[in-house]
């Protein structure tokens, strides 16, 4: 008799309840700002609760759909080429914020770079299963070792590395420096689990150096942004207000916090509290308690991810689900530590808690990927 399949119920249950908590938050920190801007309190709510919908929905489907069939070559290359249109499309269309990210349909919009992860994901997934040595799988060796043809300069990093340079120069063009960020490091991530040489990983980061110093010093709100992080208390009320204004949430919340809805630094003081610096509202209402269970929720996802990716039945899997929770977990510690300070401004968001929906159901449909997965654990 067959097994019957079942999804991975912690990694559903901690997806759900991220989801749930950010639905909370997103009012919780924008009900202020919806009424100024649009008389109605819930604006923000409803839509994220819509694409809450829509992307669970996703989920559910990619969940029950056997991810195996991902890794048709059609499938994988039309997800590349629509995937570099849309990249390319935005660049014709107006401006939004002084950027080119957005495709806009009245009160939604539609990021492409967030769909470019989980496509690369996949692309780098198959590509680098067709690249690798047979080896026993008995042997216990981990899943990065005995890579015969990884470390092939032209059958192997040339390929893979041009479409993720490729696609990373178009999104740091829009500009979106840290989607970008994040597409190297989950790129990064999964050569090196595929057994990618230390040495070539080396050169990439010596090379990277060069470029990176001149996308920030020859970028003045950039190298403004690194400034207010090393330095946020010599412009205070310029450079330094965001950093400085997500502190004092942060520290204002105490070990229990000030109560749900009592946040005072979401009261136009903190900018973008419900988007990329929800988590200080977060740690302003429910103080170190409810920091601590968002924490312990994305430690959970990427514990279960990592189980699912070891106990995959073949290397496509692996790949694949160690992209998608490097993705996940990636996005959630480089937020958090934009918002405590340790990093410098990008506007990367929360994963499935930030208000946005080109990232939640690009998050959520991703997790759905990994939750069929789970399903095939130990299968043979």
């Amino acid at each position: 008799m067959p097994r019957t399949l079942q999804p991975d119920r912690q990694l559903l249950g901690v997806t759900l309840a991220l989801c749930f908590i950010g639905a909370v938050m997103v009012f919780s920190a924008s009900a202020m700002t919806a009424t100024e801007e649009f008389g109605n309190a819930y604006i923000f709510l409803i839509r994220q609760l819509v694409c809450i919908a829509i992307g669970i929905g996703g989920m559910y489907w990619l969940m029950n759909a056997d991810y195996r069939k991902l890794r048709q070559p059609r499938v994988i290359f039309t997800g590349l080429a629509v995937t570099f249109v849309l990249l390319l499309a935005v660049f014709f269309l107006d401006r939004s914020h002084a950027t080119h990210r957005w495709f806009r349909l009245g009160p939604f919009s539609f990021q492409p770079s967030e769909m470019a992860k989980l496509v690369l994901i996949i692309y780098l997934a198959w590509f680098l299963e067709t690249r690798r040595a047979p080896r026993n799988l008995g042997s216990g060796r981990g899943i990065g070792r005995g890579a015969g043809g990884v470390n092939d300069p032209l059958r192997t990093l040339a390929p893979a590395l041009g479409t993720v340079l490729l696609m990373a120069a178009l999104v740091v063009k829009e500009p979106d420096m840290g989607t970008a960020f994040m597409i190297v490091l989950i790129a990064m991530a999964m050569l090196f689990v595929a057994g990618l040489s230390l040495r070539y990983i080396a050169g990439t980061v010596l090379a990277a150096i060069p470029v990176i110093y001149l996308l920030i010093v020859r970028v003045p709100y950039r190298l403004q942004r690194v400034e207010a992080f090393l330095h946020p208390d010599l412009d205070p009320q310029g450079r330094g207000f965001q950093l400085l204004q997500s502190l004092i949430a942060v520290g204002s919340g105490g070990f229990s916090g000030v109560g749900l809805m009592e946040s005072r630094q979401k009261l136009f003081f903190l900018p973008e509290a419900h988007t990329d610096f929800i988590f200080s509202i977060i740690c302003e209402e429910f103080g170190y308690i409810g920091a601590a269970i968002v924490l312990i929720l994305f430690a959970v996802y990427g514990w279960r991810g990592f189980v699912a990716a070891m106990k995959a039945p073949d290397e496509f899997g692996k790949f694949l689900a160690l992209g998608i929770t490097t993705m996940v977990v990636g996005q959630a510690m480089i937020n958090l530590s934009v918002v405590l300070g340790l990093m410098p401004t990008k506007g990367i968001p929360l994963p499935f808690v930030s208000y946005g929906g080109s990232s939640l159901l690009a998050m959520l449909m991703a997790t759905g990927v990994l939750l069929n997965i789970s399903q095939h654990a130990d299968e043979t």
